[in-house]
């Protein structure tokens, strides 16, 4: 007789409370993401989804939004993803790609999702779109789980 399991969905909505507990402490502790208005739309297992809108201090010489700011909302939506199981992850390395230039009062939207964990390593894609839900940026992340959590005891 095999042992009785929880259906999926039961699963999934476990990970996906853990997945906020552990986005909760994560965005109390983030200076950086909370400085720079970047919200937190949207955060489960292996996924999250953040929004900031581009203000006058984000943009560079050109009168467009600075690249590493975009890349900071991409990166700060990975981390949240990555780190969803509540295992501390940090990134080992990314590439981006800046597809369409972004301009100051437009609102960016980052959605990571996770396409592989395999052991203590990750892959994420996270696309940047702009309001009018064109793609401005894709980054592509790769996670390493190291030592310890996000929350402790958990």
């Amino acid at each position: 007789m095999s042992e009785a399991r929880p259906p999926a969905h039961a699963e999934n909505h476990r990970g996906d409370e853990l997945a906020h507990a552990v986005a909760a402490a994560m965005y109390r502790a983030d200076a950086c993401s909370r400085a720079l208005g970047f919200e937190l739309l949207e955060v489960r297992a292996g996924y999250a989804r953040m929004r900031a809108t581009v203000r006058p201090d984000f943009l560079n010489g050109h009168d467009i939004c600075h690249g590493g700011l975009i890349f900071t909302l991409a990166d700060s939506t990975f981390a949240f993803a990555c780190n969803s199981y509540n295992v501390n992850t940090v990134a080992s390395g990314c590439s981006i790609e800046f597809l369409r230039p972004v301009h100051g009062g437009d609102v960016l939207i980052a959605e990571a999702i996770e396409q592989t964990l395999n052991g203590r390593t990750g892959i994420y894609d996270i696309r940047v779109t702009n309001r009018a839900g064109e793609t401005v940026a894709m980054l592509r992340g790769k996670s390493t789980q190291i030592r310890g959590s996000v929350i402790a005891g958990s």
